[in-house]
């Protein structure tokens, strides 16, 4: 077997055995070093290939790839500072227990060290951000037995207790180009080489003496993203507590408290309602307010994560257990009748007050605001759709103010909280799903990842972008710089006005735009962009310091409609 014959053996084993384990999409960037596994991926037709010119773009569509489907996508660079581009998904993928396989190709030994071109240093390049990581040399047939090994432990890896991204960096040498010989044998059955089964359910004795730190009348439920829908689903019906739901949780239905943010912000009510024992399942939500008033509840809280992590910023946790689908089911029924009705009553009685100030607000202005494109945006998509929305102002304004529903799922990357790579994530969500998918994303998230725009005329996605103009970083007008800083040194540091025509941009790369001049508008407009196939922008300028009266005007109502 010659080297290039061996390299292409080797590179198609990988890939038989991630088709194996279930990875139907690769996302590949153009370069010569990784040819091997880019033509491997190509011609096996179980995988999806998507070419993306931007490794950044790529790493982060592999992101929403994994986010929408809970199973790896390959993600295959060439060497060099290519590696590096897919530093910041690795870190999203880590932070947002993603699966995700990165796929560096490398030089062999013998030109590292001496100055040969796009040659960097890439053992360990991604730290301790990866959950597993491997350096298997130029391939070789001598070593061909483990080469099925590899490929499933990286999949199985990716996919474990504690999900997230593993970095493969494979050295090929020239010839770069080859056929692949016989594969070495897999499982009869088709299987891969390992599988990885989820953590073991937690012990009775430990659900035991949890039951009995939540037996009180008022609780709460938190429900972040990462949890079980139909769990979180089972204890409100069990208990009668209220389920205070992110929107990234999929359990922000009907019955549940959407508007806890605002809510929470009227001193009188969050005195009023302070809990006894909370139950979080899931990532915490974005809102301040709610963290600082968790923090400050005095309430026994127990954490409930698929990982047992440790997602509490304000260590107030007394418990944290994994597994919420059978811890939900027993605690579900020992503490079936906990609740006390008039409790449940008042939640639900000013979450339907809130609703209705918020749309009262919201349909009496005439001018676009930020909080009613969130709003309306999530009620206009059609059932079965997906909603990707972006870190800093959009993802507050949808947890805020988007209306409790069902048929909708959302997805944000809200690992490390990042804007970086929005565009892309939202590109592989949809070619993941192959269904109607929108994204909700600030100008600047926007412009960070405008080479996402690259060829996605030509992707064939159902994808509506809806983009909040504020020409800069609307939410740096609610922190305390923008009163304490000169205006001219406020917008120059950190507001960072862009002067950038959009639609102009977005028709560059052959894409159609509307653009929404007034609040009449904006309806039609998002119905149009969710309901189109194929690709559509819709650009919502709005005025930053507006929209800071527009919020402070919303918690005013809801505050007057509690009272």
């Amino acid at each position: 077997m010659t080297a290039g014959e061996a390299q292409a053996t080797f590179a198609a084993t990988l890939v038989d055995e991630w088709a194996r384990a279930g990875v139907r999409h690769a996302v590949v960037s153009p370069g010569s070093r990784s040819t091997p596994l880019a033509v491997a991926l190509d011609a096996d037709d179980r995988i999806a290939v998507h070419v993306f010119l931007d490794e950044r773009s790529a790493s982060f569509c592999a992101v929403g790839i994994g986010r929408a489907t809970g199973v790896p996508a390959v993600v295959a660079t060439t060497s060099g500072t290519a590696a590096a581009e897919c530093h910041a998904a690795v870190l999203e993928a880590s932070h947002g227990r993603v699966p995700l396989l990165v796929c560096t190709a490398d030089r062999p030994p013998e030109l590292q060290q001496v100055g040969a071109p796009q040659t960097v240093d890439q053992v360990g390049l991604y730290g301790t951000a990866v959950r597993w990581a491997a350096e298997p040399g130029v391939p070789d047939p001598v070593t061909a037995a483990t080469w099925r090994s590899l490929g499933a432990r990286a999949v199985a890896e990716a996919t474990g207790a504690r999900p997230g991204p593993v970095h493969l960096n494979l050295a090929f040498r020239d010839p770069l180009v080859g056929e692949p010989g016989s594969l070495p044998p897999g499982r009869d059955d088709g299987a891969p080489w390992h599988r990885a089964w989820p953590a073991t359910s937690p012990r009775r004795a430990a659900l035991e003496a949890v039951t009995e730190q939540l037996r009180a009348p008022r609780g709460v439920v938190v429900a972040g993203a990462g949890c079980d829908p139909a769990a979180v689903g089972r204890l409100a019906a069990s208990t009668g507590w209220p389920v205070l739901a992110d929107p990234l949780s999929g359990c922000r239905v009907a019955g549940t408290i959407g508007a806890f943010d605002a809510l929470l912000r009227v001193s009188a009510f969050a005195e009023a309602h302070r809990p006894e024992v909370v139950l979080r399942v899931g990532a915490l939500p974005a809102s301040r307010v709610l963290a600082e008033w968790l923090a400050t509840s005095g309430a026994r809280t127990v954490l409930v994560d698929p990982a047992a992590a440790f997602l509490d910023p304000e260590r107030v946790a007394a418990e944290v257990l994994p597994d919420p689908l059978v811890t939900g089911a027993y605690l579900a029924k020992e503490l079936e009748g906990v609740g006390d009705p008039a409790w449940g009553a008042a939640w639900a009685s000013a979450e339907e007050a809130a609703q209705a100030a918020i749309d009262r607000v919201l349909v009496g202005r005439e001018e676009v605001t930020e909080p009613a494109v969130a709003r309306f945006l999530l009620a206009s998509m059609p059932d079965g759709a997906t909603l990707v929305v972006s870190s800093s102002m959009p993802v507050r304004d949808l947890e805020w103010y988007g209306r409790p529903r069902t048929g909708v799922r959302v997805l944000a990357n809200r690992g490390a909280n990042g804007i970086d790579g929005v565009l892309s994530t939202a590109v592989g969500v949809a070619l993941a799903t192959g269904g109607p998918t929108a994204l909700l994303v600030g100008d600047l998230a926007l412009l960070h990842d405008s080479g996402g725009l690259l060829g996605l005329a030509e992707r064939g996605v159902d994808l509506a972008i809806v983009v909040v103009d504020n020409r800069g970083g609307g939410i740096f007008e609610f922190l305390p710089q923008a009163g304490a800083l000169p205006r001219e040194r406020f917008e120059r540091l950190l507001a960072t006005p862009h002067g950038v025509d959009l639609p102009s941009l977005v028709a560059v790369h052959g894409l159609a735009a509307l653009r929404v001049h007034d609040a009449d508008g904006l309806g039609p407009a998002l119905t149009a962009a969710v309901l189109t196939p194929g690709p559509l922008v819709v650009v919502a300028p709005t005025d930053r310091s507006t929209n800071v009266a527009v919020h402070d005007e919303l918690h005013a109502a809801v505050g007057s409609a509690i009272a």
